[in-house]
């Protein structure tokens, strides 16, 4: 699947990249074999004219509630890098999301048991600003990918604090604003690396 260097920032780099859990496409897999069992029926049992339009419109009614989800599936990609979450998801029209990893509070799982059985699951991330939660849903390991987010935060937020290469000043400013605000630097840190930042 490999995502596009061309949508890496300069020294960003791809840790982890993958499609939500194959348990995604269970829906339209059931309703595949439902529509088939209807085609049997109608062309079996039913009067002249269900038994020639009948297959015709479940077949198209298949295509049209089907073949969006499995496309859907196919062209959704997560990705975490050095410097963010990103999903994006589209064949025609494309969509994305995209989170900062300093911007991230907290991250968690859920399972259900089914879930849990296959391997798949949810991940919820907490993150300041405007978009607060984000739910990925079907996400193939996600209790390790819950780890993997943490560990690409906090090796984000180091970097950050020993001089932020890459990122803008304002950006530095309001880093460094939070981990003073969540207690990691003190005030006297806080202050050196403030007017560091500010030249």
């Amino acid at each position: 699947m490999a995502y596009s260097k061309k949508l890496l920032s300069p020294g960003e780099e791809v840790v982890s990249e993958f499609k939500p859990h194959w348990t995604a496409i269970l829906g339209p897999l059931g309703l595949t074999l439902l529509a088939i069992a209807l085609v049997v029926v109608l062309l079996v049992f039913s009067p002249a004219p269900w038994s020639f339009w009948g297959p015709i419109a479940v077949a198209v009614l298949w295509f049209v509630v089907t073949i969006r989800k499995l496309v859907d599936w196919m062209t959704t990609d997560h990705v975490i890098t050095n410097e963010r979450v990103i999903q994006r998801s589209g064949f025609i029209s494309k969509a994305g999301k995209e989170i900062p990893l300093e911007m991230i509070n907290t991250v968690s799982f859920n399972q259900s048991v089914f879930e849990r059985m296959v391997g798949s699951g949810d991940v919820m991330i907490e993150s300041a600003g405007e978009t607060g939660q984000t739910l990925y849903s079907d996400i193939p390991r996600a209790e390790e990918k819950k780890n993997l987010i943490y560990k690409a935060r906090e090796e984000r937020m180091l970097t950050l604090e020993r001089g932020g290469q890459g990122v803008s000043r304002a950006e530095q400013l309001q880093i460094l604003s939070k981990l003073h605000d969540e207690g990691r630097l003190t005030d006297a840190e806080y202050e050196a690396q403030k007017r560091q930042v500010l030249g």
